[in-house]
């Protein structure tokens, strides 16, 4: 099973870029366990509210894995969980970290800040999105896991993505 992690800043396309893929391999996607659960909430999130996205997360995709045919997308991964939750903050607990480095993706898509923000009532940080990339980017270099920046418009990160995914795949 071929797993490949869509992450990056808020705004980039991942849940757009997630559902091309997977209509095009004819598999599933994961979405972003965040979406519903903050959309739920009574009062702004907290960090135990934060925690529980995690664990969601990774429960979400564990659950998907046996029914993906071949290939498996994440609109998000803990990456997205460090970063938010650090940043928000100021910390991250341990057992995220942990559960971070233990990620199995085959493949990481970076997601670059070059399509326009689209504000929702979710997102917070439209000035801050490069500082976020570059956060990102940091941190996948320093996990060592593999990935590759995609750029764009919607129709040119598809393609992108399917040039670094194609080889895995056969």
């Amino acid at each position: 099973m071929l797993k490949v992690a869509i992450t990056g800043p808020e705004s980039t396309g991942k849940s757009t870029l997630a559902t091309q893929l997977a209509a095009h391999y004819n598999t599933i996607w994961v979405p972003e366990f965040a979406r519903t659960y903050i959309a739920e909430l009574p009062q702004r999130y907290t960090p135990q509210d934060i925690e529980n996205i995690a664990r969601g997360q990774l429960t979400t995709v564990q659950a998907a894995v046996p029914t993906a045919n071949k290939i498996l997308f994440a609109d998000t991964d803990l990456l997205v969980i460090k970063i938010w939750f650090t940043h928000a903050f100021g910390y991250c607990p341990a057992w995220i970290l942990a559960a971070l480095e233990k990620q199995d993706f085959d493949l990481y898509l970076l997601m670059d800040v070059d399509l326009p923000w689209q504000a929702d009532e979710q997102r917070e940080h439209p000035h801050l999105r490069q500082f976020f990339y570059d956060w990102y980017k940091k941190e996948l270099e320093l996990h060592g896991f593999p990935f590759v920046q995609i750029s764009g418009s919607q129709d040119e990160r598809l393609q992108n993505a399917l040039t670094y995914i194609e080889p895995l795949v056969k």
